[in-house]
Formats: C-alpha cells, sequence, structure tokens
C-alpha cells in the first residue's frame, strides 16, 4: 500500500512538472469545408450541369452501354452541422441492349478543389423491373422516402478524386467496408487515350482496386472531360459521346 501512496505522489508530481501541451490530446485535423460545393471544375472530374456522356464496350461476351447525364437537380447532406449541396450524376447502364442499372451519385467539391463522393442510390433493373438496391451507401444513410431501406449509412464522404492527383497518390473513393470498398492510385501521368470521341492528351491512369473483389480495373482522365476510358481484364469501356465543354480559362 506505501508502494501504491508513492507511486501516485509521483505521477502527480511528475504531471505537473510536464508543460501543458505534452498532457493535452492532438488537435484533429479539419475537415473539408464546403462553401461553393456546386462549382465542380475539378481538371479530372467535371460536372457541367445538362452535360450527357456516353460509354460503349463490352462486358465478357456481352455488349454495355452506359449513359451519364449531369443532372440539374441537387441533393443537399448534412455533414457535421452543415448543410452540403451536392450535384447528381446519373448513370444508366445497358446490357445487350436491356437495362440493368440506374444509378444517382452524389458530388461536391470542397474549397481546395478536391472532389467529395457522398454516396450513391442504385436501382438494379432484370426485364424492366428494379429487382434490388446493391451497393447503396448515403453520408447519414437513408433520409428520403425514396432511398433504399437497406442503404448503408457513412459519417463523412468519400474522396473521388484529389484537386491534382501525381503518380504514386492514393485515394479511397468509397470507404464503408464491408457494403462498398474501392482504392484509387494514380499509376501514370502525360497519357494519350484514343476513344472514339477523340483522341485525348495529358490524361492520367488510375488503378482501382477492391477488398470485396480479387479483381482490378484501370480507369484514364482527361483534363476537362473526366472520365474518358476503363479497362479490366475481362470488360472495356470507351467514350462515344460528350456534350461537356473544354474549361475557357485553361
Amino acid at each position: 500500500m506505501l508502494f501504491s501512496k508513492l507511486s501516485l505522489t509521483a505521477a502527480v508530481a511528475l504531471g505537473a512538472s510536464l508543460p501543458f501541451a505534452s498532457l493535452s490530446a492532438p488537435t484533429p485535423a479539419p475537415g473539408p469545408k464546403f462553401s461553393n460545393s456546386l462549382d465542380i471544375d475539378n481538371e479530372h472530374m467535371p460536372f457541367q450541369p445538362g452535360g450527357v456522356k456516353v460509354f460503349a464496350g463490352r462486358h465478357g461476351d456481352g455488349s454495355v452501354v452506359v449513359v451519364d447525364i449531369y443532372r440539374h437537380e441537387t441533393r443537399t447532406f448534412v455533414l457535421g452541422g452543415v448543410e452540403v449541396e451536392c450535384a447528381i450524376l446519373q448513370e444508366t447502364e445497358f446490357e445487350n441492349g436491356e437495362l440493368v442499372e440506374i444509378s444517382q451519385n452524389y458530388y461536391a467539391q470542397s474549397d481546395d478543389g478536391v472532389v467529395y463522393y457522398f454516396g450513391e442510390v442504385v436501382d438494379n433493373y432484370e426485364d424492366g423491373k428494379v429487382t434490388g438496391h446493391g451497393g447503396s451507401w448515403l453520408v447519414g444513410g437513408p433520409t428520403l422516402p425514396t432511398d433504399p431501406a437497406e442503404t448503408a449509412a457513412a459519417t463523412t464522404p468519400a474522396v473521388f478524386m484529389p484537386e491534382d492527383p501525381d503518380v504514386g497518390d492514393v485515394w479511397k473513393p468509397e470507404d464503408l467496408f464491408p457494403f462498398v470498398d474501392e482504392t484509387a492510385e494514380c499509376v501514370a501521368e502525360d497519357q494519350l487515350v484514343s476513344t472514339l470521341y477523340a483522341q485525348l492528351d495529358d490524361c492520367i491512369k488510375v488503378k482501382e482496386t477492391s477488398a470485396l473483389s480479387s479483381g482490378f480495373e484501370h480507369k484514364f482522365y482527361a483534363p476537362g472531360l473526366g472520365l474518358a476510358r476503363e479497362q479490366s481484364p475481362n470488360a472495356a469501356l470507351v467514350l462515344v459521346v460528350s456534350t461537356l465543354l473544354p474549361d475557357e480559362n485553361d
């Protein structure tokens, strides 16, 4: 008992002699600020309301067409007690001419130029009918009557595209294991990419992997256009049409 009392006394004395800063908890890094969240002018993930992009390719032995619509509507999320308005990218996918998926994807750009992903609502289709909502997740979970009840809830948005990725940079576009998971790494810059839309210079090449599968895919992002091509061992998709206009300041 005497040893315990002496140890306690010594500990108190030592604590009193230490600088206050050494005893305080580290200050957490400030989160992203979204002063103009809808002004998404990130070079590799631009958003132009009313824009349309069309991709065509294959998945296994089947044909694939994907239509991206940059909608005028927005959706607001609450992050740390602050409302963040997000742009909506609607992706519609067809396989062998049949509708298989429609998703609503929500993005916002922070003040430092990073595009954040606030989640997506997925409708899977078979024979023209919705059969499920696999892959749906949202910051704050389902909050609208139209959100699927099984939508996974995230506490923070994920980094979809850094402000200016360099080779070796790694980020997580989806980070809610075991519901969704995706890791992206910039593996090359200054790439020349051939598409049915145009020959595109100065593209970055991003490798994506997931803890939920053993595969990978490469995605190519063009300045002023965003995604232009993607490839995996058993699938490929290439840009066919885009109405997105180049930034006049470039």
